[in-house]
């Protein structure tokens, strides 16, 4: 017997992983703090039916606030963990001071940071929803209805058969 620790299948690890998808605060149509109540909500929840780990996407807005909220969580509970799948080194070098702030808090936080492409290109961004909604059984989206990001992100995951919980954004 091998004293090294099981690996897990991939296809086993999925079952208790959730990413996230949502809009920029701007494309929002309510207010920021409503929007982070329900997120809260469907965390919780998604804690309480067996997921552990959560992938975030890292752009500011939906994808900064879901981490942060995993963030807090964790410090009650160790058996969270924290992905961040970003687009390319550098996705963040645009935004504001605080949002690149909190972007590089999570990303020291989470405990694995994968990065889809070595440098910029418009294909990072898909590649990366994919890559997300692929690893995860549950795809927690903030959607406001309007052609997006976001919404090709949701309609992967229900073409991969993952499930949707959608909060009104």
């Amino acid at each position: 017997m091998s004293d090294k620790p099981m690996r897990l299948p991939e296809d086993e690890k999925r079952k208790h992983r959730c990413a996230f998808t949502g809009h920029r605060p701007q494309y929002l149509h309510r207010q920021e703090d409503d929007v982070k109540v329900e997120l809260e909500n469907a965390i919780m929840a998604a804690v309480q039916d067996g997921l552990t780990t959560f992938i975030t996407g890292g752009a500011y807005g939906v994808d900064i606030w879901a981490a942060e909220i995993v963030m807090r969580l964790q410090q009650n509970n160790k058996e969270l963990h924290l992905i961040a799948a970003i687009p390319f080194p550098g996705f963040e070098c645009r935004w504001t001071d605080e949002w690149k702030t909190r972007y590089n808090t999570v990303l020291a936080a989470a405990d694995y940071v994968v990065f889809m492409e070595p440098q910029y290109s418009r294909e990072a961004y898909q590649t990366r929803n994919e890559w997300m909604v692929s690893h995860a059984s549950r795809l927690i989206a903030v959607f406001n209805g309007e052609n997006s990001g976001t919404g090709n992100t949701i309609n992967y995951a229900r073409r991969i058969s993952v499930n949707v919980k959608t909060i009104k954004g």
